[in-house]
C-alpha cells in the first residue's frame, strides 16, 4: 500500500467525543499541514487536540485551508517524519537554508586564517552576529 501522496488531499476526521478524537490524533504519522475547524471557545476545549497537532505537523491552520507557500521568515513548510525527512528545518521561508547549512567552529584561529566572512574586519560587508548583537 502506498502511504505517500503528492499533491492535495484531505483526511477528514468526524468522532462521537472528545477522547476518540485525541486517540485518532495521537494515531497520525506527521503531516505537513493540520486544519482545525470551529471557534475560539472550541481552541480553549481542545487544547489537548492543539497540543498533539503540533507534535503531528509543521503548520496548523485556523479556520482556513492549506495554501501554496511564500518565502518569508514566518512560513514553515514540513513537519514530523514521514511529512519531511528532517524534522529540524523547513523546506521553505527564510529558515530553509538551515537544511544546507553545518555549522563549524574556529576556535582560537588568527584572522588571517579565518574565512571571509569571520574575519574581524567582515571585508564581506555581511549581517552577522557578534557577542550576541546583530552587526
Amino acid at each position: 500500500m502506498n502511504k505517500e501522496i503528492f499533491g492535495p488531499t484531505t483526511l477528514l476526521i468526524r468522532s462521537n467525543d472528545h477522547d476518540e478524537l485525541l486517540r485518532i490524533a495521537s494515531s497520525l504519522e506527521g503531516q505537513l499541514t493540520a486544519s482545525v475547524h470551529g471557534t475560539e471557545e472550541d481552541l480553549q476545549e481542545y487544547a489537548n487536540l492543539i497540543a498533539i497537532l503540533e507534535t503531528k505537523v509543521g503548520r496548523l491552520i485556523f479556520n482556513g485551508f492549506s495554501t501554496g507557500v511564500e518565502v518569508c521568515p514566518s512560513m514553515v513548510h514540513g513537519g514530523p517524519y514521514p511529512a519531511t525527512s528532517d524534522g529540524r528545518s523547513t523546506a521553505v521561508g527564510t529558515r530553509a537554508i538551515e537544511r544546507f547549512a553545518r555549522l563549524v567552529c574556529y576556535q582560537n584561529f588568527p584572522d588571517s586564517a579565518l574565512p571571509e566572512e569571520l574575519k574581524e574586519g567582515n571585508p564581506l560587508a555581511i549581517m552577522r552576529m557578534v557577542d550576541g548583537k546583530i552587526v
